[in-house]
């Protein structure tokens, strides 16, 4: 193998190269809509995968698609040597649905507009995949002493129902020494930031029935109950909707609070209010203390609406009553909650509001909270420093990724969050795009990870 100086020195010219090659194959990853949510795009899905396997051999690995109940799983190896120790990537390959009205141009055919890429799918999570994927064969030609495996989910968007399954019986041939996850955000594209948290999630459903059919208002408005009012009134008794402050007794008894040292970190991050409200198309915050934000979003729960139904949804005014109502819920949660337990609390806290309210679990997923500091963590900060010329922030996100919860229940193994997204790529929103700045930096990074892990020794600090 080169010496790193002469390493990083041809990879400044293979990124260079490589741009034709990566754009073209974002392209033709972006024009498969692999929408999992949507059971008429499972040949879609499909479709995705077999691109991505037909990639991975590309680059002279060995793979294969893995079935599971679900869509498949794509897994790849590069191998070089037993001896050596193995690097685990991870992305996921399914996307977000997308309503074309709302874009400015077809939401799944790639758009190129200088160093910009438009369409779903290009930064969650294709185009990291795309760079992390174009890295290690980097790495594999000039013989890093590295084995990588790479895994590409096509469920993490719908939580990831399949991947334990796939993880479960494939222990033995996914034995890693560590897991690199790139699916997760910066806050600023001035400051690289490396997450060391996810919050999880719990989703729940309320339902009441008060009658057999919808009833004309002017016949029995007065006397009959209204559904859609009455989940309304219970939902304002769970929490404050001006505050987000959640009143159930209990909810934030098993909160694990950041410490002071985590909190600056989140500080150095390049976040402001503004730029927040701006790349997220707010007006308005319930507050704009740029610490209570921040802490707000990385690791305190939540208490979200996301629907309420029944009754006309037509246009004009109909004027029924309507006979039944349903509210689609959720609860971000922060480390240390436990899902079942939180829905226990809500649905005990709904039933003495309103005995004939039906409270529903969906599904459930628990806070990750890794380590900032270690010889991992080092070799991460060194990389970013590396590739974007500035230190970064250590930070948690708000979001979820159930695959990286089971990825540390079976593979027990050191896990590490390189993404390359940024706010104003529109994660799951309209006109989602990615940039070439990412994508070139994003390779650099991941060839110096890979070299700083390669050779990696018990004489690296454990500290930053």
């Amino acid at each position: 193998m080169a010496s790193s100086a002469t390493l990083f020195d041809r990879c400044e010219a293979y990124v260079r190269d490589s741009r034709q090659e990566f754009e073209d194959k974002l392209a033709e990853m972006v024009e498969i809509p692999t929408i999992s949510m949507d059971p008429e795009r499972k040949a879609d899905c499909r479709r995705g995968a077999e691109l991505a396997r037909q990639y991975l051999e590309a680059i002279g690995a060995r793979a294969e698609i893995v079935e599971t109940p679900g869509n498949p799983v794509v897994l790849g190896r590069l191998e070089t040597g037993a001896d050596n120790p193995t690097l685990t990537i991870y992305n996921h390959l399914d996307v977000q649905p997308a309503d074309s009205g709302e874009w400015h141009k077809p939401p799944f055919t790639f758009f190129k507009e200088g160093d910009r890429y438009e369409g779903r799918g290009t930064t969650d999570d294709k185009g990291p995949a795309l760079a992390a994927m174009m890295a290690a064969r980097f790495a594999y030609q000039n013989e890093a002493p590295l084995n990588i495996n790479i895994v590409w989910e096509l469920e993490e968007e719908v939580g990831s129902p399949s991947f334990e399954h796939f993880v479960k019986n494939n222990v033995a041939r996914l034995k890693t020494d560590s897991l690199l996850v790139s699916d997760t955000i910066w806050i600023s594209r001035k400051k690289p930031a490396i997450p060391y948290g996810l919050r999880g999630a719990m989703m729940f459903t309320m339902t009441l029935e008060t009658g057999a059919k919808d009833v004309h208002s002017g016949l029995t408005g007065g006397p009959a109950r209204n559904p859609i009012g009455e989940i309304c009134k219970v939902i304002s008794q769970c929490y404050d909707a001006d505050t987000g402050r959640v009143k159930i007794k209990g909810f934030y008894d098993d909160v694990r609070r950041p410490s002071k040292h985590e909190v600056r970190s989140f500080l150095e991050s390049g976040f402001s209010t503004s730029k927040f409200k701006a790349a997220h198309e707010l007006n308005k915050l319930r507050f704009n203390d740029e610490e209570r934000v921040l802490k707000a979003v990385m690791t305190e729960p939540t208490f979200e609406v996301h629907g309420i139904t029944g009754g006309y949804q037509g246009p004009g005014v109909k004027t029924i009553v309507p006979h039944q109502a349903q509210a689609k819920l959720s609860c971000r949660l922060a480390p240390d909650q436990d899902a079942k337990t939180v829905f226990k609390l809500i649905r005990e806290f709904v039933r003495k509001q309103n005995s004939d309210i039906k409270t529903e679990f969906i599904s459930g997923l628990e806070a990750y909270l890794g380590d900032f500091s270690g010889k991992y963590a080092v070799a991460a900060a060194e990389a970013m420093k590396f590739a974007f010329g500035r230190k970064p922030a250590f930070t948690r996100e708000g979001g979820s990724i159930g695959a990286v919860v089971t990825m540390k229940k079976y593979l027990k193994a050191p896990i590490v969050f390189l993404g390359l997204s940024l706010p104003e790529h529109g994660y799951h929103a309209k006109n989602e795009n990615f940039d070439w700045s990412m994508a070139a930096g994003g390779m650099k990074m991941f060839v110096r990870y890979f070299d700083e892990i390669s050779k990696m020794s018990d004489k690296m600090s454990d500290k930053l």
